[in-house]
């Protein structure tokens, strides 16, 4: 399965100076500045500040000539999450080692410079990553310590200690959250607390423990569900010009039409053919940002004959016609009158 994502430009939103640097546990100044250099523009922080509000966003898009050590960003002492949509890296404490592969996820506790990690030559890299400081997390966390994976609880007790998580596979909500991350719904001046909410979204998604066969009957049962769903969307995104009728796609999944209707829009709060038109018009966004199709030829390679049509369904999602895109969107105008 493939997750396309949509790349644009986003204004920094903290000052450059807080975006790399923070202190260490001992005080030192610490820097990513040397983990990324190399990348340029394929690295950039979304939100926050690790060292004044306890977490930071940060999205990493590039293609790697060589093999990269990425572990010279890790914070000393943080706790951070990795949501990996393409390429293959690995993270390794010396004993064991966490690798993840395209639509993957996981999380790790730094200590002194210990863990090391590598990105794989020759490929295209996307990733999100999201660090914690131990401050952040007792915060939020303390009091929980139950549930919490075991690497976790040893933070909030003063424990760091260097540590690697389980890999965990990344479902479509979670790969709607990571779109909804780089381009946030709401103004720039309420986004503070969007991303602080995100945040604890985030950690309570993966950073509580519960063990596979510990599991009851309806948690497997949405498992199951959410697996069905991935398979559809998976289907959807490889076919936007001819996409199989639902009869069809119950029958790839292995359920009903009916129940496969049902249990979609249970998980993602849209209707099949709902979840269709927002793929269709990412990806026409997409197209015509590249600016090598017009308007009517971007309609026919997302699967729309008609191209008022297409424009009207345009126009609902991103609020102006696609022959304007993107300098007539509601967000463009509003910054023109600033």
């Amino acid at each position: 399965m493939r997750f396309n994502l949509i790349l644009s430009a986003m204004p920094a939103l903290v000052k450059a100076a807080d975006v790399h640097k923070s202190r260490s546990d001992g005080g030192q100044p610490f820097s990513e500045d040397k983990a990324w250099q190399s990348v340029g523009a394929g690295w950039r922080q979304l939100h926050g500040n690790y060292g004044e509000m306890g977490f930071s966003f940060e999205w990493h898009d590039f293609m790697a000539q060589r093999e990269m050590d990425w572990g010279q960003s890790f914070h000393p002492g943080s706790v951070e999450i990795c949501l990996n949509l393409a390429g293959h890296g690995r993270v390794s404490d010396g004993t064991q080692e966490l690798s993840f592969a395209p639509l993957t996820a996981g999380f790790y506790c730094q200590e002194r410079g210990r863990l090391t990690a590598a990105r794989s030559p020759a490929q295209r890299h996307q990733f999100l990553t999201v660090e914690l400081s131990p401050s952040f997390l007792r915060k939020h966390l303390g009091g929980n310590e139950a549930n919490l994976h075991p690497m976790v609880r040893n933070v909030l007790r003063g424990k760091q200690l260097v540590a690697l998580s389980e890999l965990i596979r990344l479902n479509a909500e979670h790969q709607q959250l990571i779109l909804s991350l780089r381009h946030p719904p709401v103004f720039a001046s309420a986004q503070l607390i969007w991303y602080q909410a995100k945040t604890l979204e985030l950690m309570a998604a993966f950073l509580f423990h519960t063990p596979l066969e510990d599991e009851f009957f309806c948690q497997r049962q949405k498992r199951l569900s959410q697996d069905r769903v991935d398979r559809v969307i998976a289907i959807l995104k490889n076919n936007l010009v001819e996409p199989p009728s639902l009869e069809a796609l119950g029958k790839q999944v292995g359920c009903s039409s009916f129940y496969l209707s049902r249990i979609f829009s249970q998980q993602m709060s849209k209707t099949i053919s709902q979840y269709l038109r927002q793929l269709r018009m990412e990806k026409a966004a997409e197209l015509l940002r590249a600016g090598r199709l017009n308007v009517t030829q971007v309609a026919m390679e997302v699967g729309y004959a008609s191209s008022s049509h297409f424009s009207v369904a345009f126009h609902e999602t991103f609020g102006c016609c696609p022959g304007l895109y993107p300098l007539a969107t509601p967000t463009q105008l509003s910054g023109r009158g600033k």
